[in-house]
C-alpha cells in the first residue's frame, strides 16, 4: 500500500483495500471491429504522410529543375543539361510514386472487404470417350446390345473363350 493511502486510511479510521480492475467482456466480433478501425486509421494516416511527403518532394524537385534550367541556359554547359534531365526524370518518378500510393491505398481498402466464395471442383480422370458415354448413354458405344448367341470356342491350347 502506498504512503498516501495509509495516511488517508489512518485519518478516516478505515482500512483501505485496493480493488482489482474489472475486466469488461468484449466479444471477438467487437475486438475485430476495433482492430479493423485502428488499422484503417493507421492506413489513412500513413497514406496522408506519404502523400504529403511525395507532394513536397515534387514541389522541391520542380523548383530545382527551374533553377538548374536557368543555370544550364546561362552557361551552355552540357553537364548542366544532363543534371536537368536527371532531375526531370526523378520528378517524373515521384509523380508515378504518388499515383502508385493512391492505387495501393485503394487496394488496401478493397482488402478490408472480404468476399467469401465457395468453389467446388470435380475432376474427372478418364478419356473423353468415356466421359461422353457417361453423359449421353443414348449415344454411348456401350449401350445395351441385343443379346446374341454365345459361342464357346476352344483354342489350340485347349483354353475356352467366349465370343
Amino acid at each position: 500500500m502506498s504512503d498516501a493511502n495509509e495516511k488517508i486510511s489512518k485519518a478516516l479510521d478505515v482500512e483501505f483495500e485496493p480493488s482489482k480492475p474489472k475486466e469488461l467482456p468484449v466479444s471477438k466480433k467487437d475486438l475485430d471491429k476495433i482492430k479493423k478501425e485502428q488499422r484503417e486509421a493507421m492506413l489513412s494516416g500513413d497514406f496522408e504522410k506519404a502523400r504529403d511527403s511525395i507532394t513536397e518532394m515534387i514541389t522541391t524537385g520542380m523548383d530545382a529543375v527551374q533553377g538548374i534550367m536557368r543555370v544550364a541556359e546561362a552557361g551552355d554547359s552540357p553537364r548542366a543539361y544532363e543534371v536537368a534531365s536527371l532531375l526531370l526524370k526523378t520528378v517524373t518518378e515521384m509523380n508515378k510514386d504518388l499515383l502508385e500510393i493512391h492505387k495501393k491505398a485503394k487496394d488496401a481498402e478493397k482488402e478490408n472487404v472480404t468476399i467469401k466464395n465457395t468453389t467446388n471442383n470435380s475432376i474427372y480422370v478418364g478419356s473423353t470417350t468415356d466421359l461422353q458415354n457417361l453423359i449421353n448413354t443414348s449415344r454411348s458405344q456401350y449401350k445395351d446390345l441385343p443379346e446374341a448367341e454365345v459361342i464357346d470356342v476352344e483354342d489350340e491350347d485347349g483354353e475356352q473363350s467366349v465370343q
